[in-house]
């Protein structure tokens, strides 16, 4: 009888073998993984490969799970879930393969890529994993066949789909990341990729049960909390006569945070402690990193309760002082449109020691703000990101002065150029960072500064991305190379308190102002109101608004 669900643990010589063939069905979503989660993927097994000197053997490192409709032996197995790290794995492999000098290193790792097939077996040449449909072609040209990538990470993103750009991003991180490293480093990372890098593969013999996996697998709203673990270990340990009261402050501050802020702040405690990127559960972790350090009453009382009201503050901006509040939660505002939380443990931990110092409140938050900022445009990832702020913690710790130019909070000459340089780029083309940097850059235009509470907020170009043959943007810019080296840098964007119009969006100059600025009163924001004040969009115009919005960041930011 044939098992209906089967799971097993199997490193990647098993996963991209004879077993196992991969395809993606059209209706998955988007290959959607950034270079931030694929950064942190290679960073991790760089850090769990080691150096090479460990007398030891190198344990395992695990990647997780992937659930798969497989019906047969050999029939494409149907990926329900898992898709992101098959496909960042496969581009893994592929550079591996591209960035090898021996001929017969590329043979043996070009079979966990793609079988050749075999005339005598009836076996057919196939690519190991099929990515969707709309994207197979291009991922097979560019990544999965031999001797393409070095060429396809030198492309321009510009006109791709969004997947497709992912893909490109992807690949030209991990290519110039394995480039910067010796052969050596990389025969080892592809050894210790294959042999010691496991994924637990979950096999359903039809949707139904692939489904009710999936379901299963992904339903947090069922799952037994880390802070439900914790609260048991650590009020359990309480003396009878005592538990009702820690138990009551305890829930009271879950129910005022609600219970997925109340689990982040457990993370941003075990930060502050441990000062190292989560390994292990939660709840593990913080047994070992907090809890030998700290007993359950004092705890709750001197750790949990005030870093909560800390955090509440921070995180809502409503922070209260007799003066200088408004200006600190104005900084907070702008940390929390990041696309990460990981200021959070210094901000807690500096808040919560200087409360009754509101200038010197005022002037960290001003500092962190350029520091988170810096990263955020840096696009540094979580384990600098990490390491940064865990340095920053221990300064805080250890009182020291933190305006100090070799502080952790100050940014360095060299991320100072960095950043300039960046803000000078096709900002746009950063998806995660042009809302956010276009919304600091408004508040810093508006007098008294900007609060914004549009349900929807979106960034367009005034000079189009492709503008229609005979259109007068053609005769404002004439030299495609101007035109496309302006289109997506900082000077051409504006902010929109609604989605964008695509009909409108190639509208010539006057017409565009008037039909998609005015008449839908989208010119709340300071950005987009200096553009209406124009009379023509050409290169001089552009070059003057740049140099104006760097020269306001670079002021606040003190990058100069």
């Amino acid at each position: 009888m044939q098992k209906m669900i089967e799971a097993k643990e199997h490193n990647l010589a098993e996963v991209f073998k004879d077993t196992f063939l991969f395809q993606i069905p059209d209706y998955q979503r988007p290959y959607a993984w950034t270079t931030e989660e694929t950064g942190e993927l290679l960073d991790d097994l760089i850090q769990a490969m080691g150096d090479g000197d460990r007398m030891e053997p190198t344990p395992a490192y695990f990647l997780g799970s992937i659930v798969l409709i497989k019906e047969q032996h050999r029939s494409p197995s149907e990926v329900v879930d898992g898709q992101q790290r098959l496909m960042t794995l496969t581009i893994l492999l592929c550079a591996l393969r591209e960035l090898s000098n021996s001929t017969e290193e590329k043979q043996h790792l070009d079979v966990y890529i793609r079988e050749h097939g075999n005339i005598f077996s009836g076996a057919p040449a196939c690519y190991r994993l099929s990515p969707r449909p709309r994207d197979r072609d291009f991922f097979r040209a560019n990544i999965q066949d031999s001797e393409q990538m070095s060429a396809f990470v030198l492309r321009d993103p510009v006109g791709l789909s969004d997947p497709q750009e992912n893909m490109l991003l992807n690949c030209r991180l991990v290519y110039q990341k394995l480039e910067a490293m010796t052969p050596e480093s990389r025969r080892r990372l592809a050894t210790f990729l294959i042999q010691q890098c496991y994924l637990v593969v979950v096999t359903a013999a039809d949707h139904e049960s692939a489904y009710r996996i999936f379901s299963v697998m992904n339903d947090r709203g069922l799952d037994l909390s880390p802070t439900d673990i914790l609260k048991s270990n650590i009020i359990g340990k309480i003396p009878e006569e005592r538990r009702d009261r820690y138990t009551l402050i305890w829930e009271d501050i879950e129910e005022s945070l609600g219970r997925d802020r109340f689990r982040d702040l457990f993370s941003h405690i075990r930060m502050i402690y441990t000062k190292t990127k989560a390994r292990a559960s939660l709840s593990q972790e913080f047994r070992e990193g907090v809890l030998k350090q700290v007993d359950g009453p004092e705890f709750i009382e001197n750790v949990l309760a005030p870093y909560a009201n800390t955090y509440q503050d921070i995180s809502d901006a409503t922070f209260e002082s007799t003066h200088q509040a408004e200006w600190i939660n104005a900084y907070l505002e702008h940390l929390t449109r990041l696309d990460n939380y990981d200021w959070i443990p210094p901000a807690i931990l500096f808040f919560n020691r200087h409360r009754n110092n509101p200038a010197q409140i005022a002037r960290f938050v001003q500092d962190l703000e350029r520091l988170a900022y810096g990263l955020f445009l840096l696009r540094a990832n979580i384990n600098d990101r990490i390491y940064r702020y865990a340095q920053l913690i221990s300064a805080i710790e250890q009182d020291a002065d933190l305006f100090a130019q070799d502080s952790p909070l100050q940014l360095t000459d060299q991320e100072c150029k960095a950043v300039l340089q960046g803000l000078d780029g096709p900002i746009y083309l950063q998806t995660r960072v042009r809302l956010p940097l276009l919304l600091r850059l408004d508040s810093l235009m508006s007098d008294a500064g900007a609060r914004y509470d549009h349900k929807v907020i979106s960034v367009e170009h005034v000079l189009p991305r492709q503008p229609a043959q005979g259109s007068e943007w053609l005769d404002s810019f004439p030299d495609p190379e101007i035109r496309d080296t302006w289109t997506h840098r900082l000077a051409n964007l504006v902010l929109l308190s609604r989605q964008k119009n695509t009909q409108a969006q190639n509208y010539d100059f006057a017409r565009k102002k008037e039909e998609y600025f005015k008449k839908r009163g989208i010119a709340h924001f300071a950005l987009t109101s200096q553009v209406l004040s124009e009379t023509e969009w050409d290169p001089d115009v552009l070059q003057r608004r740049q140099t104006d919005l760097i020269d306001r960041l670079a002021r606040e930011w003190r990058l100069r």
